[in-house]
């Protein structure tokens, strides 16, 4: 049984790849001149520079051209045209993911999506909005605004991030609670396969005919198909919404808080959870008003009419309470209310002014562990000698720690890298999952070889040979080879700036 994908095996792709790196720059970039104008294909140090990473920064890689086309036609053409050459394609929206999803080849091609970012169409009656895969998530909601109505997932970058990305990662957002992530309020994803033939997942009636591959390609972190145009579904706006702040005196009250609120059958809008050092990090950024003296604090919101609201948030103070909170403070205006999650919303950038670098891991548990994960993330810090903030979809169990280090010293990358990874093994080992919204990318491949069995990975791989047989859409991401996994099991640890033996043919 194999688990790595077959290398292209036509003799275009074989004599293609056996030119030098300069040699098939210029091959790969007459050909995509020849169907893009000149100014959309880039390849000169300086126009490739910025595309070499996406969120995660501590990896890496110029490729050899990118793409930048302006139509659905030229997106075809592109993938046509790499896929003759036998040339790899990673796909790029805004460049916001967090996994290394968007990290380039060497000997391949970037396309940006950049230029899809277009509204094609708010339907208010059946509730609806068709956007093309480069539109902003926030820009769908302002775009809404003037009917009422908007888009629910509301991922933290919501204001750069695009709704392919959110697409491809399967974003969440704090209101993913109540309202469920990307994959519940999309009817329909349009794009092409490697190949440029179109394709289409979902539709927007009840039910699509065919297979439904609708949540398939959610999370597929572009591996099976490049997506260019999405219908969402939108939501009306709650007539009102208040937020509690809850702080309590240890991590344990916090997460116990957590599990008695759902436990009380209630399902907030959001409920948020940050630890004392992500307090003290986003209210020094923003001055939202947070408890200094908390050991963490719960970000609680009830919406609805005003009735539901003002009944549910005196259920929630006194769920709270009786969870030992020691301060409860309530939102009495929208203004105060934006302000309480402003500190949430910015809790990234609120990091990055503490430490030259940060690592946001991402991954699930239990809730009733929630408390268990953040002592045992003490507890590495002291081991790997790092600082670490903690910021949580509590309600769901999603954690982002966010381990603080400065790249420029290799043994702290090195440090911080193992301490990411020791967090993931942890959250598999207390009944949890190595990611929930940010996507495994490159830069959780080893752990990927703790959650799932060469079996299961070798399922996942017969997915991908399905949508792409040679292999050539977003290669040596998500799904581990051998080598990798071998390697990991005898704990051995690479050296160099891309440790990716999924990458290396490329």
């Amino acid at each position: 049984m194999s688990t790595d994908l077959p290398s292209p095996d036509s003799s275009h792709a074989g004599a293609v790849q056996s030119l030098s790196e300069a040699e098939l720059r210029a091959r790969v970039v007459s050909a995509l001149r020849e169907v893009l104008p000149a100014d959309s294909v880039l390849s000169a140090r300086e126009q490739i520079v910025p595309y070499e990473c996406d969120g995660l920064t501590a990896y890496r890689q110029r490729p050899l051209a990118v793409a930048i086309p302006d139509t659905e036609a030229q997106v075809q053409a592109v993938l046509q045209t790499c896929h003759r050459l036998g040339v790899p394609v990673v796909a790029r929206g805004a460049g916001t993911g967090l996994s290394g999803g968007a990290l380039p080849l060497a000997r391949g091609v970037t396309l940006s999506l950049a230029r899809f970012n277009r509204i094609v169409e708010i339907d208010p009656l059946a509730r609806t909005a068709v956007v093309q895969c480069g539109v902003r998530n926030l820009a769908i909601s302002e775009a809404a605004a003037g009917h009422g109505l908007y888009y629910a997932p509301d991922p933290s970058s919501q204001i750069a991030c695009t709704i392919g990305g959110n697409v491809a990662e399967n974003s969440g957002g704090v209101h993913c609670l109540k309202y469920g992530l990307t994959v519940h309020n999309v009817l329909k994803v349009r794009g092409f396969t490697v190949e440029g033939e179109p394709i289409e997942f979902g539709g927007e009636a009840l039910d699509a005919p065919g297979y439904d591959l609708l949540a398939l390609v959610h999370g597929s972190e572009g591996m099976l198909a490049v997506t260019t145009e999405v219908t969402v579904r939108l939501l009306p706006r709650p007539q009102l919404a208040r937020c509690i702040m809850a702080s309590f005196g240890d991590v344990r009250s916090a997460g116990d808080a957590v599990a008695a609120v759902i436990g009380a059958g209630m399902i907030p809008a959001g409920l948020e959870m940050m630890d004392k050092p992500m307090v003290a990090a986003a209210e020094d950024f923003v001055r939202a008003g947070y408890d200094l003296d908390a050991a963490a604090i719960l970000l609680c919101e009830s919406d609805g009419t005003p009735e539901e609201v003002e009944e549910e948030i005196g259920r929630m103070s006194q769920v709270l309470t009786a969870a030992g909170a020691t301060r409860i403070a309530v939102s009495e205006s929208e203004q105060e209310r934006l302000t309480f999650w402003s500190g949430r919303k910015n809790a990234f950038p609120a990091s990055g002014r503490i430490s030259p670098d940060y690592m946001c891991m991402d991954s699930t548990i239990p809730r009733k562990r929630l408390a268990d994960i953040l002592l045992a993330i003490a507890e590495m810090e002291r081991k790997y000698q790092l600082r670490c903030v903690n910021v949580f979809h509590a309600g769901d169990g999603n954690l982002h720690p966010l381990i603080l280090f400065d790249a420029n010293d290799a043994q702290q990358l090195e440090r911080a890298e193992a301490f990411g990874a020791d967090i993931l093994e942890t959250s598999v080992a207390m009944g949890g999952t190595i990611t929930g919204e940010h996507g495994v990318g490159v830069e959780k491949l080893s752990s990927m070889c703790v959650q799932f069995t060469p079996a299961e990975r070798e399922q996942m791989l017969a997915i991908k040979r399905a949508f792409d047989p040679d292999g050539l859409l977003n290669p040596g991401k998500l799904i581990p080879t051998l080598a990798r996994c071998a390697e990991y099991n005898k704990m051995i640890v690479r050296g160099g700036r891309l440790p990716f033996p999924e990458l290396e043919r490329f």
